[in-house]
């Protein structure tokens, strides 16, 4: 049956279950989409078409981020286990919320979604083709649904600041997003003010995407951590040769381009389907990382040990780093910058502390306690 046809035999047998709404304080909100999307109260019921979305819900939703979660993505659990952990044991109540499909690869069930009775269901906007193509917002729509997109990873600079406002609003939590906007524009202009009056020479920097998970060499275009990188100094090498945010290169481009400097994105996949079952080659940094550093850095020099790395600038001045993959889903970018910044220009930063500034953002909007690991030289600093 298709998805519509599923929509309208549910719609009147679930009718009943809709969440009476409140007319109160009725608002619209304009999601990254550019789609006026009206609602008649604070939402109580939420569908999170991304786990990871709970990196932005937590920090506007502080005191439960789950309050208002009746099903979400699996994502969170596949691709950041030690976070989705921290998260579960702050909040025992994640771990029975219900795990729905992906959208993109077709498993998400229609039924499940109707059954749930949400009030809202939010989406990335990677997923937008996706959903247009199965009609997503008109099957939603006939059953009292509403369908709105954000962004944190396609286009951070011009989606990051409007997704959380649009967050803020259907949490009613408008102050606290305009908090979170005000640390994030403070702390990258740290960065940003300074390369701007300084204007330093900037190193080529290869970003090598999910390194240990597939085959070399996944990488970024010019935007998500490509758009960071050349905020924090540097030229993104992919940038040259990607025409969308995230997309792969040759090993003998890498060869020819002979970067500067290389930056790996690492996690806890542990329970990534992408993961050999030889062990894990990929780089784990993330919270509490830094307890098996070691383990990481070996990780870090092995993936070196490609014929695309092995004879490149940054290899053989020891300018190899790793860093968290899930900022590129989160509006945390400030912290990878400042780090990065460090990394590409240690005289001019020498002074700056991401650990305490993304310290100081945990203590000030995140449930879960700071746990440092989210970052590491190959060269132990």
């Amino acid at each position: 049956m298709s998805i519509r046809n599923i929509a309208l035999a549910a719609l009147a047998g679930t009718a009943f279950l809709l969440p009476v709404a409140s007319f109160a304080d009725p608002f619209t909100v304009t999601d990254v989409a550019g789609r006026e999307v009206a609602f008649d109260g604070p939402v109580e019921r939420v569908i999170l078409g991304e786990g990871r979305l709970i990196y932005p819900i937590a920090a506007i939703e502080t005191e439960n981020p789950f309050a208002h979660v009746v099903a979400w993505r699996n994502d969170l659990n596949t691709t950041d286990l030690t976070g989705y952990n921290n998260y579960v044991a702050a909040f025992p109540e994640a771990a029975d919320i219900p795990f729905l499909g992906n959208l993109t690869d077709g498993t998400l069930q229609a039924e499940t979604v109707v059954d749930l009775a949400p009030d809202v269901m939010l989406l990335t906007i990677g997923s937008k083709k996706a959903a247009d193509e199965v009609k997503l917002e008109e099957m939603l729509s006939q059953v009292g649904v509403k369908l709105v997109y954000v962004d944190f990873r396609e286009h951070i600079i011009d989606n990051t600041e409007p997704s959380l406002r649009v967050l803020g609003q259907l949490f009613h939590k408008e102050e606290r997003a305009q908090e979170i906007i005000d640390f994030w524009d403070e702390q990258t202009a740290r960065v940003t003010d300074v390369l701007a009056k300084e204007n330093p020479e900037k190193p080529l920097v290869f970003m090598y995407r999910a390194a240990g998970l597939g085959d070399c060499c996944g990488t970024f275009g010019n935007d998500n951590y490509g758009k960071m990188v050349e905020m924090a100094g540097g030229i993104n090498l992919g940038s040259e040769f990607l025409p969308g945010y995230t997309g792969t290169i040759n090993p003998e481009q890498v060869v020819a381009s002979n970067p500067e400097v290389i930056v790996v994105t690492g996690s806890d996949w542990t329970n990534s389907p992408s993961t050999s079952a030889d062990g894990p080659s990929y780089v784990n940094v993330g919270p509490n990382a830094a307890a098996t550093a070691n383990d990481s850095r070996a990780a870090l020099a092995a993936l070196m040990e490609q014929p695309a790395f092995t004879d490149a600038k940054a290899v053989q001045s020891g300018k190899v780093y790793a860093i968290w993959h899930q900022f590129y889903a989160s509006p945390y970018q400030f912290a990878p910058i400042q780090q990065m910044a460090k990394w590409f220009h240690p005289d001019l930063f020498a002074d700056l502390d991401p650990d305490a500034t993304f310290r100081e953002f945990h203590e000030r909007f995140l449930p879960v306690p700071y746990e440092p690991g989210y970052w590491l030289a190959l060269n132990e600093e």
